[in-house]
């Protein structure tokens, strides 16, 4: 019978690739880490990790491993939250777009952390294909997505709420004469997120439309990079104009209105917290 202790060291030492950084997380003996990873593989009969030096891999097995875990241990929590549901505390995991974070979520996070200081709540961004994938496996609670073009509505596993209505827009360097469609345009590289991103699909899908040869892609790491790329005049890009007022002031651009599409808090079917509940009022509150 699997110890959820030995797999939270376990998912630990796997999300951080380090013994000696999970030890001090943990606020562990590195001894003891060390020995518990060893006993868990010897219960299983299998090697989870590979070692090379003080990084550790996940072997194959390792990697199913935690995907168990992950779902466990997301279950131990929202036992232990069900058993107590009427003051929100524990732990919330939540997952979002580059953009929302940046634009919509410091005003109700600061809101609710101050409400519920005992609530753990941990941040992470991402595309909305990793971001559907993460909540599905467990990795997080909940997460801000746009309705993936590439899916006819969401999967039956999530329950889902609109909570922001963004304004997407074409955004092209300030000496860019204005467009009324694709063939208008002059440059010839679209800086976006990675493959996943709801945004620039909806972008490559505009783009597509009239125009002979498809354009370049320069897969970017923020909106700052993408914003850096369109005012140096080599490429066009996708940005909400929630995300685009934050910058305005110091930049010198275009803009093109591209679509209007709705921001959704995500979750497990099924999956209710307190911690949850209160932070989605604070939301809506805001």
């Amino acid at each position: 019978m699997l110890d959820l202790a030995v797999l939270e060291i376990f998912k630990t030492v796997a999300e951080l690739r380090s013994v000696t950084r999970a030890a001090d997380l943990l606020q562990r003996a590195q001894s003891n880490v060390t020995t518990r990873v060893r006993q868990l593989e010897d219960e299983l009969g299998a090697p989870l990790f590979l070692r090379d030096g003080k990084r550790m891999t996940l072997t194959p097995e390792g990697q199913t491993l935690l995907a168990y875990a992950n779902r466990l241990l997301s279950l131990a929590e929202e036992a232990r939250q069900a058993i107590s549901p009427g003051k929100p505390g524990g732990r919330l995991r939540i997952g979002t777009m580059e953009s929302t974070a940046a634009s919509r979520l410091p005003v109700p996070l600061a809101r609710f952390h101050s409400r519920w200081p005992a609530v753990d709540v941990t941040l992470a961004t991402g595309s909305t294909q990793i971001l559907i994938e993460r909540v599905l496996g467990h990795e997080l609670d909940c997460a801000f997505i746009t309705q993936p073009p590439w899916m006819d509505g969401l999967p039956a596993e999530f329950e889902a709420v609109r909570v922001f209505t963004e304004e997407l827009l074409l955004v092209l360097p300030g000496h860019h004469p204005a467009i009324a469609s694709p063939a208008d345009l002059r440059v010839d590289t679209l800086a976006a997120f990675e493959q996943g991103c709801a945004y620039r699909r909806l972008a490559e899908d505009w783009l597509a439309i009239g125009r002979e040869k498809p354009l370049k892609l320069l897969e970017l790491g923020s909106y700052h990079a993408i914003l850096a790329c369109v005012a140096a005049g080599s490429s066009i890009g996708v940005v909400p104009r929630s995300v685009l007022d934050l910058h305005r002031p110091v930049l010198d651009l275009c803009t093109h209105p591209l679509a209007t599409v709705d921001t959704m808090l995500i979750r497990r079917r099924g999956y209710h917290s307190a911690a949850f509940e209160a932070f989605l009022e604070t939301v809506q509150a805001a």
